[in-house]
């Protein structure tokens, strides 16, 4: 962070570099607690599996199926519990997710505003020891994705463009990472022009 505030708009500055912030209010765009939720899903499948399979082999598929009805309901209160996490973090961050983008002729940067990363920063060290106390690897590794809140990506990596026009968002994907940019209405398609005009190796 450079301490200068950038436009909301996409702006050229003087030094090449294309700046703006994009924010997203999240009581109302849920695509954060979508994206929470399914980690803690495929978790919640694998031990099911891993449950099932195994109450298989030993007793049998009958004996197994028992245990479907307390999975339900640990699924229901997963849910539970991850909405109201996300409840508790949007709140502490005000409602609202606030970022600001660097981009120029080799790259991006997704960079969350100074006072947020320093709040998400916190939020991710506290889940990361609440999951060691009790011994929840899902726990740890949402509190490391967590305290991740500036990510660059060079476009002559990118493999994978994928434009959402309709919730603002560009995904683009690398070998191993993914990142995502957001532009508003009036921004999109010039953002969407600039980045796919940049990536050689990208299929939309």
């Amino acid at each position: 962070m450079d301490g200068k505030t950038y436009p909301s708009k996409v702006t050229l500055c003087d030094d090449g570099k294309y700046r703006w912030v994009y924010e997203i209010n999240l009581f109302k765009d849920l695509r954060f607690f979508v994206m929470v939720w399914k980690i803690f899903f495929f978790l919640f499948l694998g031990v099911s599996a891993v449950v099932l399979i195994s109450d298989a082999a030993k007793w049998g598929a009958d004996k197994a199926a028992e245990n479907l009805p307390f999975l339900g309901y640990f699924f229901l209160g997963m849910t539970a519990v991850v909405g109201l996490g996300y409840l508790i973090y949007a709140a502490i961050m005000g409602g609202r997710y606030t970022v600001e983008f660097e981009m120029d002729e080799t790259g991006f940067v997704h960079r969350q505003i100074a006072a947020q990363a320093k709040k998400a920063k916190a939020i991710g060290r506290a889940a990361m020891m609440a999951g060691a106390a009790s011994g929840r690897p899902g726990a740890i590794g949402t509190g490391i994705a967590a305290q991740r809140t500036e990510m660059y990506t060079e476009f002559a990596k990118v493999k994978k463009v994928s434009p959402y026009p309709r919730r603002h968002v560009i995904k683009v994907k690398e070998t191993l990472e993914h990142n995502q940019i957001y532009a508003a209405d009036e921004d999109f398609a010039f953002v969407q022009q600039y980045i796919l005009s940049r990536c050689p190796n990208a299929k939309q």
